[in-house]
């Protein structure tokens, strides 16, 4: 395998994290730089950390991650996603049960709160969207066990690529978030779910053999 197919096996396994990157950037209200640094980073590492990893298990395990895989990262994603569509609502409808004054210091404590929370950007969260978005990468590594790879080089390229893409995305989620204002965590809890299912769908083809019966 030469330099230039692991680059675009890189760029090709970063798409899942790039999109995820930019539903973090669009969430955020007071991103910085360090921020989307972080976020990246945490897409960076696991996405060179699984081929790595699946390199060292090799054949043996190669059917039953593949086959459990897909369900891993529809789980996670919808759930992560669902959290921020349940809070989108609640939070809604706090706001319609106080009164005007009440709702402004509500609204107060909650952004200083939710933007508190931000800059922490929760390890466990970032963890949990890191691993969604690089099992598949865990299955090009056992891949990688049977191909004349350099898997150190490889990996560490994957990684960096997903860094470099991620932390676009999550500029990029930061001013296209602009335009969707307060609908903003609605939209980015979709937006996981979604690319759960379609993460789902790549491995089993179920939705679109639905749409092939349908049609």
């Amino acid at each position: 395998m030469n330099l230039i197919t692991i680059i675009l096996t890189g760029f090709a396994l970063a798409m899942d994290a790039f999109a995820v990157s930019v539903t973090k950037g669009m969430t955020l209200k007071n991103l910085t730089k360090k921020m989307a640094i972080k976020i990246a980073l945490f897409f960076g590492v696991f996405q060179a950390a699984m081929p790595l990893i699946g390199w060292i298990l090799g054949i043996s395990f190669e059917g039953y991650i593949k086959s459990i895989d897909h369900w891993v990262a529809l789980i996670l994603l919808s759930i992560l996603g669902g959290k921020m569509i349940h809070e989108f609502y609640e939070n809604r409808k706090e706001a319609k049960d106080s009164n005007k004054e009440a709702v402004s210091e509500v609204s107060t404590t909650l952004d200083k709160e939710y933007n508190a929370k931000d800059e922490s950007l929760s390890n466990k969260e970032l963890t949990s969207l890191a691993i969604a978005t690089s099992i598949d990468a865990l299955a090009v590594g056992i891949s990688f066990a049977f191909l004349n790879v350099n898997i150190v080089s490889s990996s560490l390229i994957i990684g960096v690529i997903t860094f470099v893409v991620c932390f676009i995305g999550v500029i990029a989620g930061k001013k296209i978030g602009g335009l969707f204002k307060d609908y903003a965590e609605l939209v980015g809890g979709v937006i996981l779910i979604l690319i759960g299912i379609n993460i789902f769908n790549e491995h089993t083809g179920f939705i679109t053999n639905i749409i092939h019966s349908i049609f």
